[in-house]
């Protein structure tokens, strides 16, 4: 899609839908809106007064002009309150107003900034939030299926009559497409079957990104796992008949000697279980399973486009989890490549089997920051809730504070979870250093400090097994994957670059 930045009048724009907006409240119209409204002979000013345009959140008004305006149609989209207005009401502000618009069969959409009149925030930030919210809220997975599907739109153009306000809103605007990208890409590998989203096409994907933004590349098979000495992760790939694939791309690769953030995310391609077989019923749903994975690689995408300086490594270890007859079993002893050894209790709790190779494998950077990323617990959603947040667990109070910043400003959410010593009490082993479940109480919190056991330097993990998957379409998120990560790794990314 063509993303443009105009400098002129809203109301002698031509597009097919032209959007403007109008807070809760409000009865006379100012700013753009009210130029327009002018412009229309006070049709805005008539749908506030007879109570059909209140201005609130989720609120689209449609008006037909009928050459007033060059502008096939103007649509109104509701802000909702002043005092509740942020950089989320207006991405939500925009997903609506695009989605009617798009819905109409509008192919040029022409938008103000929202927000960034009379709503006081940020010019630069409110243009991300604007097109973020529509450039997210257009995505759609394109399923094998023969079917309608909605007319695409071909352009976007963000009008604005002040010219020295052009250079922020491009700013913002590109901000937004690039982060965008990042969230297509992670959805979209979220959304394709595990027939077809196996660890080799994640590795295809590595490659891809790699060529695109001259990022560094590294993707071991099971040879190289060996050599590394990756005992857990190999251990779970054992009953794999997919070959499993252990990726590593660097953005920046020669940047200086500035110790890197490092981004790891968990690429259980499809996850039955293993021997420790799933209910049936769910298991489709175990197609997410990848979505650690999905987010780095969505992330190194959005880093690659912002052309960021910051070094950062992704690290995504790939295998499915399969019950074949040389899976590894309950009971088994197993050793991680930092020499700690594990007693299986449940191979279904596999995910933090290749995570702790993947953090071990981190230390070799001598990492500024490590953040994994893991649909790891069904605990984590039954604490925190479906699309609501994901759980966080640091041992370093810096890097937590950055990331529950991060997630405030993208509102991909976290929510800080405690790494108490009681709960690594509860996964001791008899015959080996640790088990891999402590069981149904405190699952999401024993799985943490697990992980922690493989991380020597500043790390926090981002459960985000109810973050990965929605069930419902919201504003900008349709039904399927999410992409949840994408956004907080980039503010978070940009945080430790600048």
């Amino acid at each position: 899609m063509n993303l443009r930045i105009v400098q002129g009048a809203v109301q002698s724009f031509a597009a097919d839908a032209l959007i403007v907006n109008l807070l809760a409240g409000v009865t006379a119209p100012g700013g753009a809106t009210g130029a327009l409204d002018q412009a229309l002979g006070g049709a805005i000013s008539e749908l506030i007064a007879q109570g059909d345009l209140k201005g609130k959140s989720g609120e689209v008004a449609v008006i037909y002009p009928r050459g007033a305006v060059p502008a096939t149609r103007v649509l109104i989209t509701g802000l909702g309150e002043s005092q509740k207005l942020d950089l989320e009401a207006l991405r939500r502000a925009s997903a609506e107003a695009v989605k009617k618009a798009q819905g109409l069969g509008a192919k040029h959409l022409a938008t103000i900034v929202h927000g960034a009149g009379i709503g006081g925030l940020p010019i630069e930030a409110a243009a991300q939030a604007t097109v973020e919210g529509a450039l997210l809220a257009l995505y759609r997975y394109d399923a094998p299926k023969q079917s309608d599907k909605p007319t695409p739109v071909e352009t976007l153009s963000l009008v604005e009559f002040d010219r020295n306000k052009l250079a922020q809103i491009e700013a913002g605007a590109r901000r937004a497409e690039a982060v965008a990208q990042g969230v297509y890409l992670a959805r979209d590998l979220v959304n394709l079957p595990p027939n077809v989203a196996t660890p080799s096409k994640l590795a295809e994907v590595a490659r891809q990104l790699a060529a695109d933004y001259g990022l560094g590349l590294t993707i071991g098979d099971r040879a190289w796992a060996a050599a590394e000495q990756m005992g857990a992760f190999l251990a779970v790939a054992k009953g794999a008949g997919e070959e499993p694939k252990f990726i590593v791309l660097e953005h920046n690769p020669h940047a200086s000697s500035e110790p890197p953030l490092v981004l790891v995310g968990k690429g259980i391609t499809f996850d039955t279980g293993g021997i420790s077989l799933k209910d049936p019923e769910d298991m489709a749903e175990m197609t997410s399973d990848m979505a650690g994975a999905a987010a780095v690689l969505g992330a190194m995408k959005a880093l690659g486009e912002l052309k960021l300086p910051l070094r950062v490594v992704a690290l995504a270890p790939c295998t499915e989890n399969m019950p074949d007859a040389q899976a590894f079993r309950p009971a088994d002893v197993i050793r991680a490549k930092n020499g700690k050894t594990i007693e299986i209790i449940s191979t279904d709790a596999e995910g933090r089997l290749i995570l702790a190779d993947a953090l071990v494998y981190a230390q070799r950077y001598r990492p500024k920051a490590v953040v994994d990323l893991a649909t790891l617990t069904g605990s984590c959603v039954v604490a925190l809730g479906e699309g609501i947040a994901a759980g966080l667990f640091s041992n370093d109070e810096v890097l937590q504070t950055r990331l529950l910043a991060a997630g405030q400003r993208s509102h991909e959410r976290l929510w800080p979870l405690p790494l108490w010593p009681e709960y690594r009490k509860i996964i001791d082993s008899e015959v080996a250093d640790m088990k891999n479940s402590g069981g149904r109480y405190g699952g999401v919190a024993t799985s943490a400090v697990f992980l922690q056991e493989f991380a020597a330097y500043p790390w926090a993990h981002l459960d985000i097994a109810g973050m990965a998957l929605a069930s419902k379409a919201s504003a900008y998120t349709p039904v399927g994957g999410t992409g949840f990560g994408v956004r907080l790794l980039a503010e978070l990314a940009q945080d430790l670059g600048t």
